[in-house]
């Protein structure tokens, strides 16, 4: 276990955040546990829940963080006797309490401490750690729902973590860093004939060689009509575009998530090249729009105007652009939100929904082309979003019948037809909201046709 990572400091004021806005209101934060492969023995890499991270920093297996009303303790489960053999010496709960800035204590002792509190908590992402919670509680097993005290908590958790400190925009940082050098080597990995995991190889070797892992399963495809791509065996023909949504988390839990789409040949055709125009404008133009105060959701609808704009000046659609965002239309190539909240979950408190996502008083709209927008708050200073529009020919779309009625003779499928070689294209850069608009963490990271043309020559 690297220790070295931990900010106790930084936690301690987290928790001392948090412990004002609870007042006497028990706590209590799992861990997680570690899940096997196929036996016991064999588990998968542990990554510890994110609110346990934020708050405590070590990703200690199996273990608790609560705070009782008046103090904070960790608790966690004692080595086997064998656990040097296997992991090597480690320090003892003395010392990991002095390391982490918490006292630590056996995990046996944590339900005496827990006798008489009304706990609140979060739910897990694991079912496993939810009925350990429910057993240590009380409480049937209920993952991902909340009670009275539990949507308290998170309420202040999420006041919390949505304005980054000074410690989480660092990690932030080093996760932009290596998210660049994952890109650029994936830029010049790429030619024909090879299949798409030699890239995504060549791009996670970057993160690998830093100390951090991926923060999801890298999405490396010229398939990029398909939006969570997981296979990675095709060839690279020379009129692919390559997309490629790969982000880096680092060894604290903090996470990047960037998309590029390059030609594999190393050079746009000139229907790639228009439409990737088209994508590009509206990314900078969205990006150009973020600074506090402005509602996220509005960023959304600009992004898909300029959408509208772009396929509208090339012939593909007719008419108004907004009417064309209004009906619909346009999400039949724009179907996804614009972005997410992003933090130590590349989707940042994704885990409770869209409490974390919504501002109080808003609700999902169920219309297609806005339902899968993730977040809808007005920015602040603090806050971390991504902002990646794209243009996509979903089959499952564009052959649907009724998702499709409602462009009628505005969608030119003659116009659509020359367009057959872009599957799909997405632009994506992590930006963080400022007090005097924003910082796009991954700048660093070519965009422009020009720029990825020159790496990739």
């Amino acid at each position: 276990m690297d220790l070295s990572i931990v900010n106790a400091a930084g936690c301690a004021a987290r928790r001392a955040r948090l412990s004002g806005r609870l007042g006497t209101t028990a706590a209590l934060f799992a861990s997680g546990v570690s899940r096997p492969r196929n036996y016991a023995a064999n588990t998968f890499p542990f990554r510890a829940v994110s609110h346990f991270l934020y708050f405590f920093g070590a990703p200690l297996r199996g273990a608790w963080g609560l705070w009782d009303g008046n103090a904070w303790a960790l608790y966690a489960p004692t080595p086997e006797p064998d656990a040097p053999l296997w992991h090597g010496a480690e320090p003892d709960f003395d010392e990991l309490g002095r390391l982490i800035g918490c006292p630590l204590l056996p995990l046996s002792s944590l339900p005496a401490a827990l006798a008489g509190h009304d706990a609140a908590t979060l739910p897990a992402p694991d079912l496993e750690t939810c009925a350990a919670a429910a057993r240590l509680l009380g409480r049937p097993v209920a993952s991902g729902q909340f009670n009275e005290t539990d949507a308290a908590l998170a309420d202040a958790v999420i006041a919390l973590r949505l304005q980054h400190d000074d410690a989480a925009v660092n990690e932030l940082r080093s996760a932009a860093a290596a998210t660049e050098a994952a890109h650029h080597a994936g830029m010049r990995a790429t030619r024909p004939g090879l299949r798409a995991f030699a890239v995504r190889a060549a791009m996670e070797s970057e993160l690998i060689a830093r100390g951090m892992t991926v923060a999801y399963g890298s999405i490396v495809t010229v398939h990029g009509e398909v939006l969570h791509n997981e296979d990675h065996h095709h060839v690279l023909g020379a009129g692919d575009l390559l997309l490629a949504d790969v982000g880096a988390e680092t060894a604290g839990g903090f996470a990047g998530d960037v998309t590029r789409t390059w030609p594999v040949s190393g050079k746009y055709s000139p229907t790639q090249r228009d439409l990737y125009d088209v994508v590009l404008q509206a990314q900078l133009q969205t990006i150009a729009a973020v600074k506090p105060g402005v509602r996220y959701r509005d960023l959304h609808l600009l992004a898909a105007r300029v959408i509208g704009e772009g396929l509208v000046a090339l012939g593909i659609l007719r008419g108004d652009p907004a009417e064309l965002v209004a009906d619909g239309v346009v999400p039949l190539f724009f179907p996804h939100g614009v972005g997410h909240l992003l933090g130590l979950d590349v989707h940042d408190m994704e885990d409770l929904g869209d409490r974390a996502g919504y501002a109080p008083g808003r609700q999902r709209a169920t219309q297609f082309g806005l339902r899968s927008l993730r977040l809808d708050r007005d920015l602040v200073s603090g806050m971390a979003v991504t902002i990646e529009p794209g243009i996509y020919q979903v089959p499952a779309i564009l052959n649907d019948p009724v998702l499709t009625a409602r462009a009628g003779d505005r969608l030119r499928r003659d116009r659509l037809a020359a367009y057959a070689d872009v599957r799909g294209i997405r632009i994506e850069d992590d930006v963080l909201v400022t007090a005097q608009g924003h910082d796009v963490l991954t700048a660093a990271i070519p965009k422009s046709r020009a720029d990825i043309e020159s790496v990739m020559g």
